[in-house]
């Protein structure tokens, strides 16, 4: 399959580079730029990703040009930009007022590939601190804004293409059309990403790498582990054993109702109580990554001795999907690592199982559009996403099952609100936090001093960026004064509107 190759260099912009052209039904993988993936004839050509570095510090990220420029097709996006000026013996230098914004292009050559079919003074997004003072000889530019000279170039006999502002951003208005004549007219891509082809090729991919063998997956009620559990079975057939644990850290009445949804689909699936395991493993645990440790041992665990109960038990199936590879990894420059991801990162030598992630490569969006083609009714696959660890993270102290019952009461009158008033659609992620706070109150003439609870709701598109959503005030009154007035322990309620980035969608 035609592939674009993304350096990272550690812009916060990366990914969205790589959701715009996927969305263009092209593959694309992101790897970090001292980590170059083989050159394959299938690879048709090479982004270089944004960055917080200066291309003129003394520890900036070098990429290996090595089989790249001049070879294949290659977009260096504003440091990339930078650097390959820099590199060619041109001038960088940092800007007397910071270029972050909205900016229009006064020049375009409309003659250059890179820029065809966009209009004079469309609007761009810049958003850096150094910019090029100077070009190196046999560089030409192909655009500029009022105030940046430079904002794309094309080195004269050869297909590299350089541009100073972000493409991938929304306030890039014609962004897209610069991406898709970098990916198509450029490159020569082949829209060959469809759901369709991926179920295809994972599904005869599986096939092969399992054979006869048998494989165990856990199943968490979420749409990446039932996706998973329908890709494999779809390939496999009952040689996939499915493991539906409960973990005491699940929204209120999940366990039961996700469960008998399993079974209706046809999956062969044993339901594991393990609630007091967990609990136990977490008793005083209040740091936030000790948590997420914790629970994914125990998960690995408890897994351990249900596979050694299934004969002949090869593999594990996981449900793990791109933003969890992500942010999961960091070397110097790339994306730093926000948080660890319980099913990242392979097992412990004593788990006698191979690790099998059928969805690794898709990000949520895409994960979605798989499971419709697979047929998957939307009531499990519009499910908002939830956290691995489950509630554990949303109970910012330590947990109890005291606080995860005053937490699951709190989360279904949200959640079900938001059902019965016909918002649940329009919000890609809802949920409710338990803080470490004690709020004064007066209930019935009697003063009280009980938890605060945070509601969050966001709109995004994968996760990896996302908005408050801007919620009606009548409904979080009605539902502030449905959770004071039910559950016993809160008379305080809160609604978080903070976006992401610089905050992230959980609170640990």
């Amino acid at each position: 399959m035609d592939t674009i190759v993304i350096l990272d260099f550690g812009s916060q912009y990366t990914q969205l580079i790589a959701r715009k052209i996927r969305e263009q039904n092209v593959y694309c993988e992101i790897h970090p730029f001292d980590k170059v993936p083989p050159l394959t004839p299938d690879v048709k050509g090479v982004v270089f990703s944004g960055s917080p570095f200066s291309c003129n510090a003394p520890d900036a990220p070098v990429p290996q040009m090595d089989g790249i420029k001049g070879r294949l097709p290659l977009l260096a996006v504003c440091y990339g930009a930078q650097y390959l000026a820099r590199y060619g013996g041109g001038r960088v230098q940092q800007s007397q007022t910071r270029e972050y914004g909205r900016a229009n292009l006064s020049f375009i050559d409309t003659a250059n590939p890179l820029m065809k079919g966009i209009p004079q003074n469309s609007q761009v997004w810049m958003s850096h601190g150094d910019t090029i003072e100077q070009l190196p000889d046999g560089y030409r530019t192909i655009c500029s804004t009022e105030n940046v000279r430079y904002a794309g170039y094309q080195i004269e006999g050869e297909p590299t293409y350089a541009i100073q502002f972000h493409p991938e951003v929304h306030h890039s208005v014609d962004g897209v059309q610069l991406l898709r004549n970098f990916v198509f007219d450029i490159c020569q891509c082949r829209a060959e990403w469809t759901p369709e082809s991926f179920i295809e090729t994972t599904v005869a991919d599986l096939k092969a790498k399992v054979g006869q063998d048998k494989v165990v997956l856990g199943l968490s009620g979420g749409v990446d582990s039932t996706v998973a559990a329908v890709l494999l079975h779809r390939a496999i057939g009952h040689q996939l054993h499915c493991i539906f644990v409960d973990n005491g850290l699940l929204r209120k009445d999940e366990f039961e109702s996700v469960l008998e949804s399993y079974r209706d689909m046809g999956l062969n699936v044993k339901g594991v109580d393990a609630k007091e395991r967990f609990y136990s493993v977490l008793a005083g645990v209040t740091d936030p990554e000790k948590k997420r440790k914790a629970i994914g041992k125990t998960f690995i665990d408890v897994f351990d001795a249900e596979a050694k109960l299934i004969t002949d038990a090869k593999f594990l199936g996981q449900g793990t999907i791109y933003p969890d590879v992500i942010e999961s990894s960091s070397v110097k420059g790339p994306s730093q690592t926000i948080k660890s991801h319980h099913n990242v990162g392979g097992l412990p030598d004593y788990m006698k199982l191979q690790l099998v992630e059928p969805l690794r490569s898709l990000f949520k969006d895409e994960v979605r559009r798989v499971g419709r083609q697979l047929g998957i009714k939307d009531s499990l696959i519009g499910r908002h996403p939830f956290p691995g660890p489950g509630l554990a993270i949303r109970i910012l102290s330590d947990v109890t099952p005291e606080k995860v019952r005053i937490l699951q009461e709190v989360d279904h009158i949200f959640v079900q609100g938001l059902r019965d008033s016909g918002l649940y659609d329009q919000v890609w992620q809802a949920g409710a936090m338990l803080l470490p706070v004690q709020s004064v109150g007066v209930m019935g003439d009697e003063r009280t001093y009980e938890s605060v609870v945070a509601l969050r709701a966001v709109e995004s598109v994968d996760g990896m960026t996302a908005d408050w959503c801007h919620l009606p005030y009548d409904f979080l009154a009605r539902v502030s004064n449905e959770i004071i007035n039910r559950v016993r322990g809160v008379n305080r309620v809160v609604y978080d509107i903070s976006s992401k980035p610089p905050a992230t969608i959980e609170w640990e």
